[in-house]
């Protein structure tokens, strides 16, 4: 589906990943194509601005709507734009960056801006978990606790985000879970588990390879309990994109996910925690958003 001429608004995160985006606007500028797009720029100030801004964006004349960070940003963003007839697009500054590497959007802001010029639009499928949306990957367990507790730590970027997870790791407990899936039970112990609409994390690191954005499914991941000497055959399998077919991992389709946990407690919803009761209800949203992708 082809784009005319059109209002592009820009929303910012100015602190994402960890990289000033000042001269950003004037890089768009240079490159943006000006006889099909006409750009207004506006810098987030706080958690949750984006979603503020993107909402009153909503009911203005603008086609598409830029979100400009990471994940979390992307996220809310896109939260205010689900049924929408406005196009999301997405320029990536954040330190995994999972659902534009999904879609191919280039980590270059430069050939990010290019593909804007001539990209055409898709309509994905999103989730709901408690109502609160999510694009990407939820999450509950170890990677949930880990984003909790990066979240407090001064340091950012991944390489903290390692060094953080493997001092996490060696205390973590697996968790007791039930889980329900389109009216089948899974109960049992997980180290963590992950909701996916799309196949990775972020970094190319894949929990679930096989997933997809317009089949009108999540992929439910279960990660077993695993000791310590297993993990660098989990994180290879994860590389290598080989986790659907790991003794480590049970990935299951479903529609509508309800999941009852011990006591509440972290999740993350693309990478952004928060807390949340022990009862959890996850549903699909087929062909709900639609968004610009290579």
């Amino acid at each position: 589906m082809s784009i005319n001429k059109s209002n592009i608004l820009f929303i910012i995160n100015p602190i994402s990943g960890g990289k000033k985006k000042s001269s950003l606007p004037a890089l768009i500028d240079k490159h943006l194509d000006k006889g099909k797009f006409v750009p207004v720029y506006t810098f987030t100030e706080y958690i949750g601005h984006a979603s503020e801004l993107a909402q009153e964006a909503e009911k203005k004349d603008y086609d598409i709507i830029v979100a400009v960070g990471g994940d979390g940003t992307i996220n809310e963003v896109a939260s205010k734009l689900v049924h929408s007839d406005k196009i999301l697009a997405v320029i990536p500054f954040g330190s995994g960056n999972g659902l534009a590497r999904f879609l191919n959007v280039p980590l270059n802001a430069k050939k990010t801006i290019a593909l804007i010029n001539t990209a055409t639009y898709q309509v994905i499928d999103t989730a709901e978990l408690n109502g609160k949306k999510f694009f990407n990957m939820a999450g509950m367990g170890f990677d949930a606790h880990l984003s909790a507790v990066f979240a407090g730590n001064k340091k950012r970027g991944l390489r903290s985000y390692v060094e953080l997870g493997f001092k996490e790791i060696t205390t973590y407990k697996a968790q007791g879970y039930e889980i329900e899936i389109d009216g089948k039970s899974y109960d049992g112990d997980a180290f963590a588990i992950s909701i996916a609409n799309s196949s990775q994390y972020g970094n190319n690191v894949y929990i679930s390879p096989k997933s997809s954005l317009t089949d009108g499914y999540l992929d439910v991941c279960i990660i077993h309990p695993i000791s310590l000497v297993k993990l660098p055959v989990l994180a290879f399998q994860m590389i290598m994109a080989k986790t659907h077919r790991s003794s480590l991992v049970k990935i299951i389709r479903g529609k509508h996910i309800k999941i009852k946990r011990n006591a509440p407690g972290a999740v993350h919803l693309d990478g952004e925690p928060l807390q949340l009761a022990e009862q959890l209800e996850i549903k699909i949203i087929p062909a709900s958003l639609k968004i610009l992708s290579n």
